[in-house]
C-alpha cells in the first residue's frame, strides 16, 4: 500500500518484463517455466508475478503476465506483457528486440539510438542482470535475444507521448524503480522532459507548454510549431520551467486556459485543482492596480470562476487576460533564473479564443 493513502503501488512493465524475461529463461534452459516467478527490483522490492502466458518451443520460450498498475489510473494496466527469449550467437550477450505493440525510437533526443527498441536503459539492465541470475544457477551462456511484446500495444501507445516523441508501432518499455506510485504522476512529467530532449535534438528552436488539447491547438496556428515543439503540460507548469532551466531552448510559448494561468501568475507550479485554487483577491487587486474601481473589484473578488472575472472585466474594457498573462510571464522567468529563454503567455477560454497575451 502507499504509505498514508491506502492505495495500492504497482509494477511497471519494466517490472513486468523482468518478470516474463526470468520465467522464460528458465523454461528455455529447463524445460519448466515457474509460477509464480520472483524478481529483485532496484530498491529491495520482490515482487511474485504470476504467468499467464506460457510457451515452448523448437528454440524459444515464451513468458507473459499482466501489468498491475495498483490504483493509478495507467494506460497500460491490465495489459499482457510477454517475453520471448531465444538463444543467440555465442558472445553477444543479451540483444533486445521490439515484438508486437513496442515501439522503436525513430528521432534522436532519447535516451536510446535511433533505430533501438524503445525498452528503456533501467528495464534493459534489469533483464540483463536476471538473465546472468538464470544463466547462472542453470549453466546457461547469458547470450539471448529478448524479443519484448504488449498485446494491443500499438493502440494504447496512441493514447502516450510516444508518436510525438518518434517512438513509433507501440508502447515503451518504461521504470526506474519498478515500482508505480499511485498518482504520482512521474510518467507524464517524464515525457515532458523526453519531449524537451526530442525538440532539442531536432534544433527546435521554439517550444509550448500547453495546459490542454485546445490550447495545443491554438498555439501551434499562432505561431506555426511542429509536432515536435509542442509539450503537453497539463498541469505540471513546473516540470517544464525547471527542466528548461537546466536543458534551454531560445523560446517558450506557455498557453492553457484563463483558470490555470491565473493560477501560475500567484506563483503555483502545479495546477491541478487539488494543490492549487484561483486567487480571487489576487485578480482584484491586479484589477484596481491597472484602475479598476471599487464596485469592479467587488465583483471580481466575489466571482466564481475566472472566466467571469475575466467577462466582468471584458465588459468594463479592462484587459484582465492581458494583466494575468503578464504577471503569468513574469513568474516563469523568475522560476527559470535567467536561462537564456524568451517567454511569451497565451491565455484562452473554453472555446480557444485569446483573451490574453504577453511577452509576444
Amino acid at each position: 500500500m502507499s504509505e498514508g493513502s491506502g492505495l495500492r503501488y504497482g509494477w511497471t512493465t519494466g517490472a513486468c518484463a523482468t518478470a516474463s524475461t526470468a520465467a522464460a529463461y528458465t523454461a528455455l534452459l529447463t524445460g519448466t517455466f515457474p509460477d509464480p516467478v520472483e524478481i529483485l527490483l532496484p530498491k529491495g522490492h520482490r515482487p511474485a508475478f504470476a504467468l499467464a502466458r506460457e510457451r515452448l518451443g523448437d528454440g524459444f520460450a515464451t513468458a507473459g503476465v499482466v501489468k498491475d498498475a495498483g490504483d493509478d489510473p495507467d494506460v497500460t494496466h491490465g495489459a499482457l506483457v510477454s517475453v520471448t527469449v531465444r538463444p543467440a550467437e555465442p558472445g553477444a550477450g543479451v540483444v533486445f528486440r521490439a515484438g508486437a505493440g513496442v515501439g522503436t525510437i525513430t528521432k534522436p533526443g532519447l535516451p536510446l539510438p535511433v533505430g533501438e527498441p524503445a525498452i528503456n536503459p533501467v528495464p534493459r539492465q534489469l533483464m540483463s542482470d536476471v538473465v546472468a541470475k538464470v544463466a547462472a544457477e542453470h549453466g546457461g551462456s547469458g547470450d539471448v535475444v529478448v524479443e519484448v511484446s504488449v498485446d494491443g500495444g500499438e493502440e494504447l501507445a496512441r493514447r502516450t507521448w510516444n508518436p510525438r516523441l518518434g517512438i513509433l508501432g507501440g508502447l515503451s518499455i518504461l521504470g526506474t524503480t519498478g515500482v508505480v506510485v499511485p498518482y504520482s504522476c512521474s510518467a507524464w512529467i517524464d515525457s515532458i522532459r523526453r519531449g524537451v530532449d526530442v525538440a532539442r535534438a531536432a534544433g527546435i528552436e521554439h517550444v509550448a507548454g500547453c495546459t490542454g488539447s485546445t490550447s495545443e491547438k491554438v498555439v501551434t496556428e499562432l505561431h506555426d510549431l511542429p509536432g515536435e515543439a509542442l509539450l503537453d503540460m497539463g498541469d505540471f507548469a513546473g516540470a517544464v520551467l525547471k527542466y528548461l532551466r537546466r536543458h534551454p531552448v531560445p523560446r517558450l510559448t506557455v498557453a492553457g486556459g484563463i483558470g490555470k494561468i491565473s493560477k501560475l501568475a500567484d506563483g503555483h507550479l502545479d495546477l491541478h485543482s487539488k494543490r492549487s485554487q484561483v486567487n480571487f483577491a489576487l485578480l482584484a487587486a491586479i484589477a484596481r492596480d491597472a484602475g479598476a474601481d471599487p464596485d469592479l473589484t467587488t465583483r471580481i473578488r466575489g466571482a466564481n470562476t475566472a472566466l467571469e472575472a475575466l467577462q466582468v472585466c471584458t465588459a468594463a474594457n479592462l484587459p484582465l487576460g492581458d494583466l494575468i498573462a503578464d504577471r503569468a510571464r513574469q513568474f516563469c522567468l523568475e522560476t527559470l533564473r535567467g536561462a537564456p529563454i524568451a517567454v511569451d503567455v497565451v491565455v484562452i477560454d473554453r472555446a480557444g479564443t485569446i483573451v490574453g497575451r504577453a511577452g509576444a
